[in-house]
């Protein structure tokens, strides 16, 4: 088995191996994986913090050996807590970092950070608090940065800065925790789920307290919650059908 690690900024993570694939998710600075299979240009690799899969480019990742790869995984985790900042380089150049990435694992890479930081499991309180650090941040398919994320990439992100796993993918997080019957059981940091047409799960947002909700649509905004789903005050119209809600911690 090979592993790897990430040390730069932001990694594209995609479906195929090829450029022009689909953007699923992104792999952040310090972050590490298993290896699946390696091609002459490409990665299929297996991130360590969720297990999602997807093609990186070989000249986006370090290599590690076993050893390293289980040094990482007992470390525990710390992420960057500044929306950007950097960290210095044996040659002392500067790579940019961004909320959320990995920085447990610095030393793997020889280099240094002086930054604000998270590590640690955090009550549920602070879940809109962080959650507020990326709103304008503009939606992305497959994003995880403040630059550019999608929604389940948001929700992610939210509770990963807080101790908390989630899955990946809309659909797979409305797999995990408690279902609730109705909004007035809810509290500010459980999840919303809403679905397609189809019946689809497609889209995933934070309840905030007083029937507010701040999900990653055009861009992180805050809207209205009801039980028909998310309304949009400027279209004037409800832009999501409630599913249903979850209670995750």
């Amino acid at each position: 088995m090979r592993y790897g690690i990430c040390p730069l900024s932001i990694v594209p993570m995609r479906a195929e191996p090829s450029d022009r694939s689909e953007l699923v998710n992104q792999v952040l600075y310090g972050e590490y994986f298993k290896v699946l299979e390696q091609r002459k240009k490409w990665s299929k690799i297996r991130l360590a913090h969720d297990n999602y899969e997807g093609w990186v480019d070989n000249k986006q990742y370090v290599e590690l050996n076993e050893s390293d790869y289980a040094f990482a995984k007992a470390q525990k985790t710390t992420l960057t807590a500044d929306p950007v900042q950097f960290v210095t380089t044996p040659d002392g150049s500067l790579v940019t970092t961004v909320l959320g990435s990995t920085i447990s694992t610095t030393s793997l890479l020889e280099h240094t950070y002086d930054g604000q930081v998270k590590s640690g499991r955090k009550d549920k309180i602070h879940l809109i608090e962080t959650a507020l650090l990326y709103i304008k941040a503009p939606y992305l398919w497959g994003g995880r940065s403040p630059f550019g994320i999608d929604c389940s990439g948001f929700t992610q992100m939210v509770y990963r800065l807080n101790g908390h796993k989630l899955l990946r993918d809309a659909s797979q997080q409305a797999s995990q925790g408690e279902p609730l019957s109705f909004i007035e059981e809810s509290q500010a940091g459980d999840l919303a789920f809403f679905d397609n047409a189809d019946g689809d799960i497609t889209h995933v947002g934070i309840i905030m307290d007083d029937n507010y909700i701040i999900h990653a649509h055009g861009e992180v905004r805050i809207d209205r919650l009801d039980h028909s789903g998310i309304y949009n005050i400027h279209l004037r119209r409800h832009t999501h059908k409630l599913r249903v809600i979850k209670k995750i911690i």
